[in-house]
């Protein structure tokens, strides 16, 4: 009996040992939508599958991850890990000294060989690595479904803005939503720069962002994309303020709506219901554009304290960099592998156009790495404004857009 309960005891005080021992992490992230989830748990997956223990702390809404996140970093609490894109928020924690480097990860997984010069650029900060990326993702989208396609009688996709919106009334008359709308500042931001990018061009896109362009051709890009923008104005449901955009993309797997315009993680959605591209519904980057605005996802380490969660954040950084799982990521989440060695044959036919723009480098960065937070947030409320009905004095509007960089 003594040694049965000596043994007990011994086990008792052994396991928790061996619990302490495996790399645990709280990862918090606002992938929560069908593809999103889907995508995640990839990582999760093999995360646990090595050894690690994933604690899911996930919330709905990119906006509200965010906050989120900044009210555990000031409490001193933060998670192990930060679902985030590549950019200048990412920078500005960076150099708070808030972020744990992994250079050795990094090294040891040749991630400067295996990565596009600009992306490896990114997420490197005074010679050291500070970010995982997980996949870029092309923003210049136009999903259209098929069925509603065909029931308007429009038999090829559009080459123009005018053939654009000709194929908007024949959805209309045929009693279809003709665009799925996703009435949110963010959302409306990106339909903004994909109009933008067909006006101007990629040098004038980045004159424009980069530059701060004033010149009397990027006045004119600016006002012949908001009176685009504005003209869609005359083609949403009284549904749209507010809507998700998952919420948006599935009215296009229902064919209750005609196109949606949205970032390619929209694809998860329809892999989800069992759609196919190119057969159930269409991709095409917007009408006028030689190319597209693209994002890049990434995990964020934070500084926690604890010897524990760095060993699992080096972890979680190189199961995210794995090749197969960058690929199977990517089919999940409807992204492009950042990796440029991984398989490609199992992509998709749109990520494979996306894939060749970023390989001819027919691509220009959306804004939030390019602009600070506050510019990001002053941007969207800007685009949210001119939607809702702000003036149509399109010279007025034009120096708002540039107020926002003073």
């Amino acid at each position: 009996m003594k040694l049965l309960l000596t043994g007990a005891v011994f086990a008792g005080m052994f396991a928790p040992a061996l619990a302490d021992d495996k790399p645990t992490i709280e990862i918090m992230s606002s992938w929560t939508s069908g593809g999103e989830a889907a995508a995640l748990d990839i990582i999760k997956t093999e995360f646990e599958k090595r050894g690690g223990v994933w604690k899911d702390s996930s919330i709905a809404g990119f906006g509200a991850a965010d906050a989120a996140f900044q009210n555990r970093i000031v409490a001193g609490d933060p998670p192990g890990a930060k679902q985030g894109v590549i950019g200048l928020a990412a920078a500005d924690f960076v150099g708070q000294g808030l972020f744990n480097p992994i250079d050795d990860v990094a090294a040891a997984g040749k991630w400067a060989d295996a990565l596009p010069k600009s992306i490896y650029d990114l997420i490197s900060y005074d010679g050291k690595v500070y970010l995982a990326p997980t996949g870029a993702h092309g923003e210049s989208w136009l999903f259209y479904s098929k069925e509603a396609f065909a029931r308007a009688g429009i038999v090829e996709e559009p080459k123009t803005w005018d053939e654009f919106f000709a194929g908007l009334d024949k959805l209309k008359a045929a009693g279809i939503v003709p665009v799925a709308w996703g009435g949110q500042p963010w959302q409306q931001t990106k339909v903004f720069n994909m109009i933008l990018l067909s006006q101007v061009g990629i040098d004038g896109f980045l004159k424009i962002y980069v530059d701060k362009d004033k010149s009397e051709a990027s006045i004119e890009g600016i006002k012949k994309t908001l009176d685009i923008f504005g003209k869609l104005r005359g083609y949403v449901d009284d549904g749209a303020a507010g809507r998700n955009w998952n919420d948006a993309t599935a009215m296009l797997i229902t064919a209750k709506a005609g196109v949606q315009f949205m970032g390619d993680w929209a694809k998860g959605e329809f892999t989800v219901a069992g759609k196919e591209a190119g057969k159930d519904y269409g991709c095409m980057i917007v009408p006028e554009s030689p190319g597209m605005v693209y994002i890049a996802d990434s995990l964020w380490f934070p500084k926690t304290g604890d010897a524990g969660a760095d060993k699992a954040q080096k972890l979680l950084a190189e199961v995210v960099m794995d090749p197969a799982i960058q690929v199977e990521f990517s089919l999940k989440k409807g992204s492009v592998p950042m990796r440029a060695d991984v398989d490609k044959s199992k992509l998709d036919v749109c990520a494979q156009k996306g894939l060749e723009l970023m390989t001819a480098d027919n691509v220009v960065p959306d804004q939030a790495i390019l602009l600070t937070p506050q510019q990001v947030g002053l941007l969207d409320d800007f685009v949210d404004e001119y939607w809702s009905g702000g003036s149509n004095d399109m010279a007025s509007a034009a120096e708002n857009f540039f107020a926002i960089f003073e």
